[in-house]
C-alpha cells in the first residue's frame, strides 16, 4: 500500500516553495543540472514521506529526554526544601 503526502509531514505552500528553490539550487550548483517543477515536487514529496516520520521522532525523543531532565532537576529541588530534623 502506497502512503501519501498527507499521511506523512504536511508544508504549507510557502514551506514547499522554499524547498523547492532550495532543491533547484542545489542540482544546478551541486550537478549542473537543471530539474522541472515535477521533480521538484516529487523530491519535497519523497523527503516528506520518508524523512519526515524520522525527524518527528526524533524530536519527541529529544523533548521526552529534555522533560525527563527538567523533571529530574524540580525533584532534586523538591529534596533540598526538606529541612534537618533533630
Amino acid at each position: 500500500m502506497r502512503r501519501t503526502l498527507s499521511e506523512g509531514i504536511r508544508l504549507s505552500d510557502e514551506q514547499k516553495k522554499q524547498i523547492a528553490s532550495e532543491i533547484k539550487a542545489f542540482y544546478l550548483d551541486v550537478r549542473g543540472e537543471e530539474i522541472g517543477i515535477i521533480e521538484e515536487q516529487q523530491l519535497i514529496d519523497l523527503f516528506c514521506e520518508h524523512l519526515g516520520p524520522i525527524i518527528y521522532n526524533k524530536a519527541l525523543d529529544d523533548s521526552m529526554r529534555w522533560l525527563k531532565e527538567r523533571v529530574d532537576d524540580m525533584e532534586v529541588d523538591y529534596y533540598l526544601l526538606y529541612k534537618n530534623v533533630r
